[in-house]
């Protein structure tokens, strides 16, 4: 293993397991090549537990030449302060994204570091998620997004183009479309949509680079009239930009009526898994 120019931006709060957390870090420092740094922001209070790992993991990058730049935050203040304090904080250009419950492959950032040497003029480079239930080995779907620059942005007008966890991103471009804000759990789309209107280019490796852990609360979550009204108003923003036209706008508004708002979470569920994703 060696240690290269980048920086990891993970966040932590109260509310996340021990465990997960742990082996999300786990997967960070035992890459084939190694961050630079890491950039953890914790969110508000947490648990001993949480912080015993916290504890572990400053020690194991100390070991392992890796710089533990850690933040707290007295109250919690939601993914999107978090992240864009992180990419503020983060001493390196090259910036990844990574979960705290979730977990990379083990070349994942050797992977996207090759790619974005190569292809200077990207600004984002994502890649594909197998998602899991209990264990990685229990695979109950994968999510695909497209490749190029021009898929993605024709994708980006019906859904986000970017499995979050996966993105290695450079600072510069994402402090120039105004870094991560809040939007309640779309953050990362608001993101991509102002860099697409500042002429980013876009990609995604065919790649599978992230593990992911999901359950039934994932499609609790991805319900209910708050998070409608967050997926409208992206719409709205994309609208009022001309990404998209009336009819696509309504036609985007309409289905996530119906998946968000009129279905029961365990149809909701249904749909994500067989239509949505991948097996």
């Amino acid at each position: 293993m060696e240690n290269a120019k980048f920086s990891v931006a993970m966040s932590v709060y109260g509310r996340d397991n021990a465990a997960w957390f742990d082996l999300a870090l786990g997967s960070v420092i035992q890459q084939t090549v190694r961050p630079a740094e890491i950039v953890l922001i914790v969110d508000g209070p947490v648990s001993a537990e949480l912080d015993a790992v916290i504890d572990k993991y400053c020690v194991r990058c100390h070991e392992t030449g890796i710089r533990m730049n850690l933040i707290r935050f007295e109250k919690n203040q939601g993914l999107g302060t978090a992240l864009k304090t992180a990419v503020e904080n983060a001493s390196q250009d090259l910036i990844a994204r990574m979960d705290s419950d979730d977990i990379a492959v083990s070349d994942r950032f050797e992977r996207q570091l090759a790619f974005m040497a190569a292809h200077s003029k990207v600004h984002i480079l994502g890649g594909q998620i197998e998602e899991f239930i209990g264990e990685p080995d229990n695979p109950v779907g994968k999510r695909i997004v497209p490749l190029t620059d021009v898929e993605l942005k024709r994708y980006m007008k019906r859904r986000c183009p970017f499995n979050h966890m996966t993105v290695m991103f450079r600072k510069t471009a994402v402090q120039a479309a105004g870094g991560y804000l809040d939007w309640y759990w779309n953050e990362d789309y608001y993101l991509w949509i102002r860099m697409a209107l500042k002429k980013c280019t876009f990609a995604n490796l065919s790649d599978t680079l992230v593990h992911v852990r999901v359950g039934k609360d994932m499609y609790r979550r991805r319900g209910g009239k708050q998070y409608f009204k967050s997926e409208t108003d992206i719409q709205k923003l994309m609208l009022k930009n001309r990404l998209i036209s009336v009819p696509r706008f309504a036609l985007n508004v309409s289905e996530r009526l119906v998946l968000q708002v009129l279905l029961p979470n365990n149809v909701r569920g249904w749909i994500f898994k067989t239509l949505a994703r991948q097996k």
